[in-house]
């Protein structure tokens, strides 16, 4: 019997065994992870070269797509490179790698996602931009946005000490294509109760508290703008906070519903699917559902558009 430090690599079973289905998976998830990363890098770039994009919102904005590209980065490389590899393994150091800066960042987005919400709300709620811009000074927008982080990497330092507690035992094949809680506890033959309910726990306490946060910012975002006399600024409200409210019921719903159950044969398969979504679709959609949405940022797209073919 093996004990987890005799365990020197996993393998990783991926989406499927098909050779077929993999090169197409290869070709596809390689043409998302580009798209990604090139639109993520862009709307941070955007969001620092326009003036207009300078109020916290897009301060916020500008870490939740540095946030993606490095989320996407923890899980998609080896993925690809797993999907035209024959052995398809990772280290066990890798592994417990991945898991961290997985759980770091998932945490650091649901919280950023909250934390854009209170933003809106205390724009809505002073009503006033310039004042409000006074009010949310850079100093602040720091503060706020230092927590995710911390907070963030210190919950995935816990959550990766008790995986390493996780003990294995022969050859482990792990039904998934990244290191993912679930699969890892569902295969381990020991230390398995601290590890599947401090998940249960944690995951459910910051997701409660992040949505809780949400919600109550809409509520009262939502009372602001019915108190609105004009159309064009309920109109106006409504396309910018619509953006966010998307991106937070995608990331939100698909993460609750591979966290939120007790890791069995079947949450496991279901759990591989939907992690496609969060890993590789949802980063990909959110400069898109930003951008498409956003007056300013269109704006602010022409205008740099506009100025880079003067320029030439």
């Amino acid at each position: 019997m093996l004990n987890v430090t005799d365990v020197t690599e996993f393998i990783l079973l991926g989406l499927t065994s098909r050779r077929e289905w993999q090169v197409l998976f290869f070709i596809t998830f390689l043409l998302v992870y580009i798209i990604t990363v090139a639109g993520n890098i862009s709307m941070i770039m955007l969001i620092k070269v326009s003036p207009q994009l300078g109020s916290p919102m897009y301060f916020f904005l500008s870490h939740l797509s540095l946030v993606d590209v490095w989320f996407s980065s923890s899980v998609t490389p080896k993925m690809l490179e797993n999907l035209l590899s024959e052995t398809k393994t990772i280290s066990y150091a890798g592994c417990l790698v991945q898991c961290f800066f997985f759980i770091a960042l998932v945490h650091v987005e649901i919280f950023i996602l909250a934390v854009m919400a209170f933003d809106r709300y205390g724009n809505m709620a002073i009503g006033n931009p310039l004042l409000y811009g006074s009010k949310m000074s850079r100093v602040v927008c720091i503060r706020l946005i230092s927590f995710p982080y911390v907070y963030g990497f210190l919950t995935s330092l816990a959550a990766t000490l008790w995986t390493h507690g996780l003990y294995f035992c022969g050859k482990i094949e792990i039904n998934h294509f990244y290191c993912a809680d679930p699969p890892l506890i569902k295969m381990a033959y020991a230390g398995t109760f601290v590890k599947e309910y401090s998940m249960i726990i944690l995951a459910g306490i910051n997701f409660t508290y992040c949505l809780t946060v949400v919600i109550i910012s809409y509520l009262f975002i939502l009372i602001a703008i019915l108190r609105m006399h004009s159309a064009d600024g309920r109109r106006n409200a409504f396309s910018t906070c619509g953006s966010h409210l998307t991106a937070v019921v995608i990331f939100y719903g698909t993460l609750i519903f591979m966290y939120l159950r007790r890791p069995t044969e079947e949450s496991v398969e279901q759990g591989k699917t939907v992690a496609v979504f969060y890993t590789t679709v949802i980063p990909m959609l959110n400069p898109m559902i930003y951008s498409l949405r956003n007056k300013d940022v269109k704006e602010a797209m022409s205008k740099v558009i506009s100025r880079t073919c003067l320029t030439k």
